[in-house]
């Protein structure tokens, strides 16, 4: 399969199931507003919660990644600042997506 091809089925895969994610993480964030501390807590520790944010954490920096990577692929002509860019995204990416990871393991 071609480069260009896998990286569009990646972004429309991950854009798809961005939707049900952002959906559950609405209706969950909506009765938050009125819960006290200890709701919020015993919400965010549970096991449940922290495997689909995770997921939710994971596909929607892999989404980003994508779809900014594109931006710099269609306006920036210099190669060597295409790459350099490429490069710091993605390894911003991952330094976020982990670091949010830990957090969300730690609570």
């Amino acid at each position: 399969m071609i480069k260009a091809t896998r990286k569009w089925l990646t972004i429309k895969i991950s854009s798809g199931l961005l939707i049900p994610f952002m959906a559950w993480f609405i209706i969950n964030l909506v009765p938050a507003f009125d819960a006290n501390n200890s709701q919020l807590i015993d919400f965010a520790s549970s096991i449940s919660t922290k495997i689909l944010m995770s997921i939710f954490i994971i596909l929607a920096f892999t989404f980003y990644t994508l779809t900014i990577s594109e931006v710099f692929e269609d306006y920036i002509n210099n190669l060597k600042l295409k790459n350099a860019a490429n490069r710091l995204l993605v390894l911003f990416s991952i330094i976020i997506t982990l670091v949010l990871l830990f957090f969300l393991i730690k609570i």
